[in-house]
């Protein structure tokens, strides 16, 4: 068996895109990587939110608002209680509606940057963004939520999408309340249906406690692979489906591509396969050119090194291989 064409060395650093430049209405040339003709290319979900802000607020229907329903609520609060509460309600009303104007700009400098993002790296962005429960990481939790969905090609020849997902654990306490805890994260989402004959189950995640392994094994419902290197052993646990040919899972982890997994993505990374949906993901929502390309390299390398082992172990690459 020929190991993938590169997967020991470390995955070089992608080359910059040549960025399609985002308009930005207002004073776009006060702008850090404003251009001469008054567009600014955009790096992050942040980087447009003093201008969308600047733009509402220079907008008379936002001071319109801000006004009326200050002096509405101070008015009303004034006559029932006195004039200086009237005057704390106003204020406070005015800092209300202040900082709803701050959440619309701030939502809509998250929209220019994914849509720039998009436009630049040839995705489409979900309008209705939703992935169902493909793997593990989508059934968790109470609740969850598909936040943004980029589909297209990830890397040349592969297609799938790019996601941003949220799970949310609710707590409830003795009397009733309930607190809810979200569960941010990125992830590259590959369908590869040619693998399941050969890999129906894969779970690569970041190693635990050990001293609940024997209790995992037991009852977790999947066979443990136990690969022969102690630092990939510190980072991850492997788990493959019960009866899983073993041959063919050991030469999945080729000693380039652990050299690989245990060097390269992020300290988060993990990655989950079932019923041929690949999910490779990292906690926490990227919001930054740079770290969206990141996961989707490392993603898009974990989908073409299941893939190649799937095309050297097909029964023409078998037949070849005997002749």
């Amino acid at each position: 068996m020929t190991d993938e064409q590169t997967p020991g060395a470390t995955t070089p650093d992608p080359e910059p895109a040549e960025t399609e430049a985002t308009p930005v209405t207002e004073e776009a040339g006060s702008l850090a990587g404003a251009t001469a003709t008054g567009t600014v290319e955009v790096h992050h979900a942040n980087q447009l939110r003093s201008a969308k802000f600047k733009e509402l607020m220079g907008k008379k229907s936002t001071w319109a608002w801000l006004i009326g329903l200050s002096v509405l609520g101070g008015a009303v609060f004034g006559a029932f209680a006195g004039p200086v509460i009237g005057v704390l309600v106003l204020v406070g009303v005015f800092l209300i509606v202040l900082a709803v104007v701050f959440g619309i700009a701030d939502s809509r400098a998250e929209d220019a940057f994914y849509d720039s993002y998009c436009s630049t790296h040839g995705l489409t962005r979900s309008p209705s963004p939703f992935i169902g429960e493909l793997t593990p990481l989508l059934r968790k939790g109470d609740k969850s939520k598909t936040d943004e969905m980029f589909t297209g090609e990830l890397a040349p020849g592969l297609n799938g999408d790019l996601v941003l997902y949220t799970y949310t654990e609710v707590h409830r306490d003795s009397d009733g309340d309930e607190t809810e805890t979200d569960y941010p994260f990125t992830f590259v989402h590959v369908e590869m249906p040619e693998i399941i004959q050969h890999l129906p189950l894969l779970r690569v995640q970041r190693a635990g406690f050990r001293l609940f392994d024997g209790l995992e094994d037991k009852f977790g419902g999947a066979d443990r692979v136990t690969l022969e290197s102690e630092t990939f052993d510190k980072r991850f646990e492997v788990f493959v489906a019960r009866g899983q040919d073993q041959i063919w899972v050991r030469r999945l982890f080729s000693p380039s591509f652990i050299v690989w997994l245990t060097e390269n993505p992020q300290k988060t990374f993990a990655f989950e396969l079932e019923d041929g949906h690949l999910v490779a993901y990292v906690s926490k929502h990227m919001d930054d050119t740079e770290s969206l390309e990141q996961v989707t390299e490392v993603g898009s390398f974990v989908a073409k090194r299941l893939l190649v082992e799937v095309a050297e172990t097909s029964p023409r690459a078998e037949r070849e291989s005997e002749a």
